[in-house]
């Protein structure tokens, strides 16, 4: 099975680990996963944004990179769901295109729910001695049906404890561009996002989506709350002990 991995823009500039983890569990499910070069961001800013046109533009270049894979899966519930959800509807009026996005929106899962809904994955080879939280992301939540999927497998993580917060399906504020247009409203969401966190006990909260988790580590960060922020990927794939998002991985201290 060829499993085309799109490894978002926050991964890619911000947290290359999760893409790399992301590989390794697709491989370990028995995926070939290639990365197509020409792959560019899913163009969800501009489209939040408003503008279609640009959207479009990187639309086209996207579904471009992607035809010939079995599937495309990322481990971002709210890129994928860009792919899934909003590529058909930006083409409305072009028949040829809507057919190709509509064939990439068949083809468009999030990673964790690929891997139990699709690989049929029943858990992971993983151990981590620590209590967890899990914050669903909006996006993937409401827009790809992601819940279930990444408790089934995080529970198969030997060693690890997972509890539930109270409003794990509430916002964080990060949403896109709206952290930008409203900042003290997000702000506030964000600073109950973590009063949950705490808690709940956890000292460490995971995640399907970067953006929600800069959002969070930034925030615990310039509080100073002894809490770390992951990928789920990343600790479902052996790699719990690394450095929490946002902290400098070792080696990286004074680097020009």
């Amino acid at each position: 099975m060829r499993v085309g991995l799109f490894v978002t823009c926050l991964a890619d500039l911000m947290r290359p680990s999760v893409a790399f983890a992301a590989v390794k569990l697709l491989e370990d499910a028995g995926c070939t996963v290639l990365v197509p070069s020409a792959q560019t961001c899913c163009g969800q800013p501009a489209l939040n944004s408003g503008d279609s046109a640009d959207a479009r533009d990187i639309a086209k270049t996207v579904i471009q990179a992607f035809e010939g894979f079995d599937y495309v899966v990322g481990p971002s519930g709210s890129c994928m769901a860009t792919l899934r959800q909003d590529y058909p509807a930006l083409f409305h009026d072009e028949s040829a295109w809507r057919s190709r996005a509509e064939d990439l929106s068949r083809r468009s899962f999030e990673l964790l729910s690929f891997l139990v809904d699709v690989m049929k994955l029943p858990g992971v080879d993983a151990r981590h001695a620590g209590r967890v939280t899990y914050h669903d992301s909006c996006a993937g939540l409401r827009e790809m049906g992601v819940r279930n999927q990444p408790r089934q497998l995080l529970a198969s993580v030997e060693g690890l404890d997972l509890v539930e917060m109270a409003g794990t399906e509430e916002c964080c504020g990060f949403g896109g561009t709206f952290c930008v247009k409203y900042p003290d409203i997000s702000t506030k969401m964000v600073d109950d996002k973590i009063a949950h966190i705490q808690a709940s006990g956890a000292t460490t909260v995971l995640g399907g989506d970067l953006g929600c988790l800069l959002n969070i580590a930034g925030r615990i960060q310039r509080r100073g709350l002894p809490v770390r922020v992951m990928h789920a990927a990343e600790m479902l794939a052996g790699m719990g002990d690394q450095p929490s998002i946002g902290e400098p991985a070792a080696g990286d201290a004074g680097a020009a």
